[in-house]
């Protein structure tokens, strides 16, 4: 599968940084339940392990928070790869805007 990583700089503590990433799963998990299912997260600490369907398509990555970023690794299936621009904008303005 592909990779997109993704890197965001961030002012916040990591454990509030985490924390509203935390509540960001909850509320896409709500907002979008009609088209994402199978989302599960794994966190340790500030680390988690995830895995999701997007209309069928099924991805898997990391989340990292550290001090002064947030670090995410995403694996796409192949077919997703035509939409990497759009995935990968609308992850890091999100991100910003959560983070801000």
């Amino acid at each position: 599968m592909p990779e997109i990583k993704i890197l965001v700089q961030h002012q916040l503590p990591a454990e509030e940084a985490a924390g509203r990433i935390k509540n960001l799963l909850t509320e896409l998990k709500t907002q979008f339940g009609d088209k994402i299912s199978d989302l599960r997260e794994s966190w340790n600490g500030n680390s988690c392990q995830f895995s999701l369907s997007v209309q069928g398509l099924a991805g898997s990555g990391t989340i990292n928070v550290k001090a002064k970023e947030v670090e995410i690794s995403l694996n796409l299936p192949f077919m997703a790869m035509m939409f990497k621009g759009k995935i990968e904008a609308t992850i890091k303005e999100r991100l910003k805007e959560l983070l801000s």
